[in-house]
């Protein structure tokens, strides 16, 4: 069975028997933080009672993070969970993504017989956002998808032109969704995300998730911050009623509280994505300059997930996104350690 997306753990440990050096999922190498951990095995002891529905503890310390009202907030199991809502809520008949990105997206608006328009980016430009896009942005265009960054490009959009694009869908009557899972990963994320447009652009919702910065792919909870609250209604009844576990919120709660890994994460992202940028062009391969935990590379072996899962390392063959086929592969940045041991096996393999 081929997977969508890469972080097949257990089947690698059902094949060989051990863990796998995982560089096809970019989730934070620091882990758990130990104070998420705690949170969830004190949770345990209320693991007999339904959790809280509407998560009023976990929105309210979100928008005293945030500074956004707890109102203009909805959780879900996972970000996944919240795109799939939300398509079902806002029911689109047209609707626009880009290419490459995230397959979710439009993955939920087939699922609703939604007429899906697709922007191909182009590689000869890195896989950047233009004008192009802009243009084709017109009144009858329900919804836009907007991955910053994208992923798997690893690229943003320059933010005056993100600035005209939301201004472009408020005029066409678009709801724009901009998909900032991997904000946090920029080396300066206030400086790039839309959240203080929020107020004055009902037809904006931003996507969030604790999964990568967090390392709570596991756990699943993601978000969504939007000013139109009927559409957050809507989208809390288009699904079960109890979407976030109680341990989910609890571990929310708790990772809002954790500063110092934060700052921890940030510094070694920081260091060690040009390391990796590097590391692969000296391989010879292609690197597409990305701005988050991750890098979009080419290089003409069609076989490197193969070859680097026998000697114990996953990466994501991102042959399977539209845009992009054979010979593109995505890794995730790690440790110093990690990532040279990466290197050392991608350099053996080939």
């Amino acid at each position: 069975m081929k997977l969508t997306h890469g972080g097949d753990w257990a089947g690698f440990a059902q094949e060989y028997g051990t863990m796998p050096l995982d560089f096809s999922a970019n989730i934070s190498p620091l882990g758990v933080p130990e104070g998420v951990r705690r949170a969830v095995e004190k949770a345990l002891d209320t693991a007999d009672r339904y959790p809280d529905p509407l998560c009023r503890e976990l929105r309210a310390k979100l928008g005293q993070a945030l500074n956004v009202p707890p109102e203009h907030i909805f959780c879900g199991n996972g970000a996944a969970d919240v795109i799939f809502r939300l398509v079902r809520a806002k029911r689109p008949r047209t609707a626009m993504v880009t290419a490459p990105t995230f397959a979710e997206y439009e993955q939920a608006l087939r699922e609703s017989d939604c007429k899906v328009e697709s922007v191909q980016l182009d590689a000869r430009q890195d896989f950047a956002v233009t004008e192009t896009l802009l243009e084709s942005i017109r009144p009858g265009l329900d919804l836009l998808f907007l991955c910053e960054p994208n992923n798997p490009t690893g690229r943003t959009t320059p933010r005056p032109l993100l600035q005209r694009i939301l201004e472009k869908c408020a005029a066409c009557g678009t709801l724009l969704v901009v998909d900032e899972c991997f904000n946090d990963f920029l080396d300066d994320p206030q400086a790039h995300t839309l959240q203080g447009e929020l107020e004055t652009h009902p037809n904006l919702l931003i996507l969030r998730a604790f999964t990568k910065w967090y390392a709570m792919a596991g756990v699943r909870l993601g978000y969504a911050l939007c000013a139109d609250e009927a559409l957050l209604e809507r989208m809390r009844q288009c699904g079960q009623p109890w979407a976030v576990s109680m341990l989910a919120q609890a571990a929310g709660v708790a990772a809002l509280e954790e500063t110092q890994y934060s700052t921890r994460l940030a510094v070694l992202i920081r260091a060690q994505r040009p390391r990796m940028q590097e590391g692969l062009t000296a391989l010879g391969c292609r690197v597409v300059p990305g701005e988050a935990n991750y890098l979009l590379f080419f290089h003409p072996c069609t076989e490197l997930v193969l070859r680097l899962r026998k000697k114990g390392v996953l990466l994501r063959s991102c042959d399977n996104y539209t845009g992009l086929g054979p010979g593109w592969y995505r890794a995730a940045v790690r440790t110093q350690e990690e990532n040279d041991a990466f290197l050392n096996a991608l350099r053996e393999v080939l």
